[in-house]
């Protein structure tokens, strides 16, 4: 039963904005695009926001810096997930909500726009990485051996262990904080997001050159070492070699020619999702933006700006519950 009746409205938690449900059926994590994702995304989604809202979720938005090192923000982005749990349990306590959901991380979705994708795609690529140091380090390696110098992939060996590491130890917090708070322990599958369900809207796995313009500064700053991390190469072969993203869905738009090469790439080289994962929706790449006022959604970065909700829903967001409701299966 969709109740919409229900007011979205978020409050700061940890670094991000949470819209706590009275009665939550799990929780959607949603990393907007670039400059979306940093200045009011509760704005530019609202419209998406709210009907995932009466879906019976609750929203989780989370922020990100910008900066060429991608790693070190998806890090970011898995510790305000530990950070934001055992908050969860505590503010749903408090008001007198349910907080059944949250005491298992697989009832946890993430939900990405343009470049938020890329960062929900290194997480679950992340979820393949081996418990053991030694196999771990054996992983890294394989997985750079063809992009990256011994500099560099001793690096990123290191980095990968602190936040290993780092994560372990939020993990052990959470479960006593969480006993502290209402004497439940909450079940984490794995240290990254293994199990978690997510779905790109129109994945941008991009380069310097798609941050920077004109070209030729990119590739001066790319040949300086001081580029995006990792180049959209390394992203694939992490997607690739993780043998993962099985519960994953897809929405690509016709006139989009931003994701255009990495919807291909996905579904004509990795070959997934299956057909049944996958939408192909009129629209750009902005077209996941949206406001509504009164019975219209009006977005003025794609066309139609103005539709009826009704239409609008038919369009869009109806495709992106049914997905999630799919792949929740």
């Amino acid at each position: 039963m969709v109740n919409t009746n229900l007011k979205l409205r978020f409050k700061p938690v940890s670094h991000s904005w949470v819209a706590l449900h009275p009665q939550p059926k799990g929780v959607i994590q949603f990393v907007a695009g670039a400059f979306f994702g940093t200045f009011a995304p509760m704005l530019f989604y609202r419209h998406l926001l709210q009907s995932l809202f009466e879906q019976g979720y609750t929203i989780i938005l989370l922020p990100f810096n910008f900066t060429f090192d991608h790693y070190v923000e998806a890090g970011f982005l898995m510790r305000e997930q530990y950070e934001i749990l055992p908050e969860l349990v505590r503010m749903a306590s408090v008001e007198g909500y349910d907080y059944e959901a949250y005491l298992d991380d697989k009832n946890f979705s993430w939900i990405g726009h343009s470049l938020g994708c890329k960062y929900i795609s290194l997480l679950e690529g992340f979820t393949a990485l081996p418990p053991e140091p030694q196999a771990r380090e054996k992983f890294i390696r394989k997985l750079l051996s063809y992009t990256s110098n011994e500099s560099q992939v001793e690096t990123a060996i290191a980095d990968i262990n602190i936040l290993f590491e780092e994560l372990q130890r939020k993990i052990e917090e959470d479960q006593k904080l969480i006993c502290t708070y209402v004497n439940r322990k909450v079940k984490i599958n794995s240290v990254f997001i293994k199990g978690q369900v997510s779905i790109l809207l129109a994945p941008d796995i991009s380069d310097t050159a798609s941050a920077i313009r004109p070209r030729f500064l990119a590739n001066i700053i790319d040949n300086l070492g001081w580029g995006v991390k990792p180049t959209p190469e390394e992203t694939k072969n992490l997607i690739k070699d993780s043998q993962l993203f099985n519960i994953m869905g897809l929405v690509c738009f016709r006139s989009d020619n931003i994701a255009k090469l990495t919807c291909e790439w996905f579904t004509n080289i990795l070959k997934k999702p299956p057909q049944k994962f996958l939408e192909t929706l009129e629209g750009g790449h902005l077209k996941s933006l949206g406001i509504q006022l009164g019975k219209y959604v009006i977005n003025v970065f794609d066309k139609p700006m103005i539709e009826s909700v009704q239409n609008r829903n038919k369009g869009f967001e109806n495709h992106v519950i049914q997905l999630l409701n799919e792949l929740k299966k």
